[in-house]
């Protein structure tokens, strides 16, 4: 039973990442043979899974992902505030520059934590929940970095998102799933050669965090 359990909880979560993985809604035929299984075992997974709202049916009888996944989403903010929190916070201050948690959300850039130095006499007002494009500004370019590594492993920009700022980024490789960047952005222009290395290593510390 034990096992006849996690196997259909298996199948769930595998029939979950298909529907948002997939470019358009799918079939219950498309979906059995995807999972190569039968119609009615399919059919019993998404019946569940549609009870909890992880999943909904279109009009003509597709399915694709529910708003019930969008809540599971949000709840995974808090967790990577928290491992992001200590290696932003050590990067803010040896940086001086407003330090940042960024990943990827609607195809855009969103900020989801940020962390201001407590010694400069002026910085730039970055804030939680901040957007904007991925080809744009040091963050999302970090992160489309994860599809295509460069030398040497950081980004940097100026003026590309505000006037006379300056942002220096990192992706952060090696966890499932999550596409996202550690960053910093400053009015003043920064040693980049240094701050890039040290971006990296923040990146890699909320890596070994989250992993």
């Amino acid at each position: 039973m034990a096992a006849e359990t996690s196997q259909s909880l298996e199948r769930g979560l595998r029939l979950l990442r298909l529907l948002a993985d997939a470019s358009a809604p799918m079939t219950i035929t498309a979906l059995a043979d995807a999972l190569q299984t039968h119609r009615p075992v399919v059919y019993r997974l998404i019946t569940a899974l549609a009870r909890q709202g992880m999943v909904h049916r279109d009009a003509d009888g597709r399915w694709r992902l529910g708003l019930g996944v969008l809540h599971l989403a949000q709840r995974i903010h808090p967790l990577l505030r928290d491992a992001a929190a200590g290696p932003l916070r050590r990067l803010a201050e040896e940086v001086g520059a407003t330090a940042h948690l960024t990943i990827t959300d609607g195809g855009e850039a969103l900020a989801v934590a940020v962390i201001e130095p407590s010694w400069t006499d002026y910085h730039v007002a970055y804030r939680v929940g901040s957007r904007h494009p991925l080809d744009r500004g040091a963050a999302g370019l970090a992160i489309l970095a994860l599809d295509a590594p460069t030398e040497p492993g950081y980004v940097s920009t100026s003026g590309q998102l505000q006037p006379g700022a300056h942002g220096i980024a990192a992706p952060v490789t090696g966890v499932s799933d999550l596409r996202a960047s550690i960053g910093v952005i400053s009015l003043e222009e920064l040693a980049v050669d240094e701050v890039g290395e040290r971006v990296i290593r923040a990146a890699d510390e909320v890596r070994a965090a989250l992993t």
